[in-house]
């Protein structure tokens, strides 16, 4: 990775700055859905929120969309809270949605992160936080989510440049 890559932290504060966001992979049954609770507490917390889930036509209450192109005026930026092997399509979907701010969420394991997927999107002038959750980097979060931001950088699951 380039030295001259962007600090997670300043991409992260970038992305938090959007106010309409899509969240790709919201579940009609949220249990165990990080994408739920990505999706929840940012409705929550001031932002305009939108579901991506082309199998429901509803999540949380709120209209669901099949597709982030879909998504009536558009998005600012986008959580990618689908299995890895299909963050690549909503990865080209937000370029052709002209979105160029994007997040594969991550806790443990592989989360949404794809490596293929993020570098197409850098390669097509997107920033591309690969790793995380948005929830570990807003100060309004509760303090699990900061330590496990702590751990998992530590660890290299969140990435400490993107």
């Amino acid at each position: 990775m380039s030295t001259t890559a962007t600090p997670t932290r300043v991409a992260a504060r970038a992305f938090l700055d959007h106010r309409r966001i899509a969240v790709t992979g919201v579940s009609h049954a949220p249990k165990g859905h990080g994408s739920n609770a990505v999706y929840t507490w940012l409705r929550g917390h001031g932002y305009e929120v939108f579901a991506v889930n082309p199998s429901v036509d509803t999540v949380e209450g709120d209209p669901a969309y099949p597709s982030i192109g879909a998504i009536p005026g558009g998005v600012d930026a986008v959580v990618v809270a689908t299995a890895p092997d299909h963050a690549q399509e909503a990865v080209e979907q937000a370029a052709d949605a002209g979105v160029t701010s994007v997040w594969m969420h991550r806790a443990l394991g592989a989360g949404s992160v794809s490596a293929s997927a993020a570098a197409w999107g850098r390669d097509h002038g997107l920033t591309v936080i690969d790793g995380g959750c948005p929830l570990m980097f807003h100060p309004d979060a509760d303090g699990f989510h900061h330590a496990m931001c702590r751990v998992l950088t530590w660890t290299g699951k969140v990435p400490r440049r993107v």
